[in-house]
């Protein structure tokens, strides 16, 4: 940019540019300051290139560039200047390409906007942290605390980080105190050693540093040397969050969902956690998701829940991916995908979910899943572990596995004994035990036992034993006949909307069996399965209307319940359809008033 006449004579001289480049950023007049500095920084003036490399820091006068600050920064920290040698090493620690740091490259080439990302370089940091430190600089005494506090191991020196600590409080730098109670803390096992440490944790947050505010919220909320005080835990978690800490946002959130030190805020609560979570807090994440599906504090949104677990689960959170995957299964905020819902349950899985691992589990058990989307994920191994380490929900679910031949080739025998010790204290387990008694898998058929444990299954309300045990009194397996109490074990089951259950009452009912023959009460459990979508049952519902077995013919809704079962594979029913057909028209047949419900 043109320079003034003044800032041209100055520039003649590169420490009267240095200077009139002070006062024009103290008038935050960048532009001339950024030129002024940068002459002089070329004169080689190390205050100068300190100088123009906070600008290109901060991006004032120039595009925003670190790796060009960097370069600045090298320059002015090899000739010696302090704060240059704490600024390359908190920038190495933030990781920088130091290979593309060359003393002779060009300096004002254009900068990269967008350079390649790489790791911290712990041992550069170190080497102009260490630099900086004796010579005094409390700022790099910190630094160098950090360093040997949290650097790789071949760096990592607790004791001398501890004494660059010390040196770095004693001259009252607030990074000094925040390091050294943090170090403190983490030894603390008296309550001297926590009072100490808390004493400088508090030095830092007189200096408002956002660091210490999140840990004095800890230590406030977690009675850390100190009473439990939610309200003061709050307010510092607050400050911290306010100046950016994703951790304090996160626990903001929370406390004020949860009213804790304070009254219940759901709304600004789900605000904090929100901004923690798109700062990348899976955990928050996770917490936004579950507030959308647990409803209460706010209305349920399950779109907005499969959202959020979403980004958590992406992130890393197992317990999120369970949670995606439930939704999916369930069909809520997304459309019902049972493939979907078991990737996802296969990722909380492979992260040792054991939830997870169980609801796979009964997913791959139920069919509904293709094991194509699972292949190659250990599931057997997981529900053998859990089985060997006494969980009995492990020992059914590998039974299965067993008995199935998912991930292992079949094997009954195993899998009876699996199975048996899950009957235990497990409904599913009894009535799985029960069917492999009744079948002769893996053992002798015994029918008498298997009435007992499938009868366990049903007195504890799982339907489908209640149906198969009906089933055994009605043929006589494992006991004597007994029609009567089939018909009531039936009942029970169809009460609960099992379709199968219905038929079979009809057919009871419809004659031949030991109870008392009443087709009108047939034709009503008929009309419930049919309308159940039970195929049989529609066919013999067109039965009973084409023939008027149980009240007026009705030739149009039996033509209908006929087609019905036809579509779904009743061969019988194509046969009934036909005669129907090829019957004499009568007109009084076509609207008779006894029509099926919902026809």
């Amino acid at each position: 940019m043109a320079l003034t006449l003044l800032d041209r004579w100055a520039a003649r001289t590169p420490q009267r540019a240095l200077s009139r480049g002070i006062e024009a950023a103290a008038a935050r007049d960048w532009k001339r300051a950024t030129a002024l500095f940068a002459i002089a920084a070329e004169a080689g003036l190390p205050d100068a290139q300190f100088r123009i490399g906070e600008c290109y820091l901060a991006g004032t006068g120039q595009v925003r560039s670190v790796q060009e600050a960097a370069r600045w920064y090298l320059r002015a920290a090899n000739a010696g200047h302090i704060e240059s040698q704490c600024r390359l090493a908190s920038l190495y620690l933030h990781g920088i390409d130091g290979e593309r740091l060359q003393a002779n490259a060009s300096l004002f080439a254009k900068p990269s906007a967008a350079p390649a990302e790489v790791g911290a370089d712990f041992d550069q940091a170190l080497h102009w942290a260490r630099q900086a430190a004796e010579a005094g600089s409390a700022d790099a005494q910190a630094i160098m605390g950090y360093i040997l506090a949290n650097g790789p191991d071949h760096l990592r020196d607790l004791d001398a980080a501890l004494r660059y600590y010390q040196r770095s409080a004693d001259q009252g730098w607030p990074q000094g105190h925040l390091g050294l109670g943090t170090l403190l803390m983490r030894g603390a096992d008296t309550a001297e050693k926590t009072f100490a440490a808390k004493a400088q944790i508090e030095l830092a947050v007189k200096a408002d540093l956002p660091t210490a505010h999140y840990l004095l919220g800890v230590i406030h909320e977690q009675a850390v040397g100190t009473l439990p005080d939610p309200a003061r835990a709050l307010v510092h978690y607050r400050k911290a969050a306010i100046q950016g800490i994703r951790n304090a946002q996160a626990k903001l959130g929370a406390m004020l969902i949860a009213g804790q030190g304070c009254a219940p805020d759901p709304i600004e609560g789900e605000s904090w956690l929100r901004r923690a979570a798109l700062a990348g807090d899976p955990e928050a994440a996770a917490l936004v998701g579950d507030l959308y599906a647990r409803g209460g504090a706010l209305p349920p949104n399950y779109a907005e829940a499969a959202i959020w677990f979403r980004v958590a689960a992406e992130a890393g959170h197992r317990t999120a991916a369970r949670a995606l995957g439930m939704l999916y299964l369930t069909g809520a905020g997304v459309a019902r995908d049972p493939d979907e819902a078991a990737r996802w349950l296969a990722r909380a899985a492979e992260q040792g979910d054991a939830q997870a691992q169980a609801d796979l589990g009964n997913l791959l058990i139920s069919g509904e899943a293709r094991t194509v989307a699972l292949d190659g994920l250990p599931i057997h191994q997981w529900f053998e572990r859990a089985a060997e380490s006494g969980d009995l929900i492990g020992a059914f679910n590998f039974g299965v596995c067993l008995a199935e031949g998912i991930g292992m080739p079949r094997d009954d025998a195993r899998a009876a004994i699996w199975l048996k010790r899950a009957a235990e204290k497990i409904v599913n387990a009894q009535y799985w035990y029960g069917r492999m008694l009744l079948e002769g898998r893996g053992m002798p058929a015994d029918p008498a036992a298997a009435a007992h444990w499938i009868g366990l299954a049903a007195d504890a309300g799982m339907v489908e034993a209640v149906v198969t045990l009906a089933d055994m009194k009605l043929t006589g397996r494992g006991g004597p006949r007994d029609h009567e109490g089939a018909a009531a074990l039936f009942l029970r089951a169809a009460q609960a909307g099992h379709a199968g259950a219905m038929f079979a009452l009809g057919a009871l009912y419809g004659g031949g069996h030991d109870v008392p023959m009443d087709r009108a009460v047939a034709l009503d459990w008929f009309q419930r399965a049919a309308e159940a979508n039970h195929p049989i049952a529609q066919m013999m519902l067109g039965r009973y209307l084409a023939r008027g077995l149980a009240g007026p013919v009705d030739v149009a809704a039996a033509r209908q319940w006929f087609q019905r079962a036809v579509a779904q594979g009743i061969a019988e029913a194509k046969t009934d359809l036909a005669e129907l057909d090829a019957a004499p028209f009568d007109p009084s047949l076509e609207s008779a008033p006894h029509r099926a419900a919902g026809d």
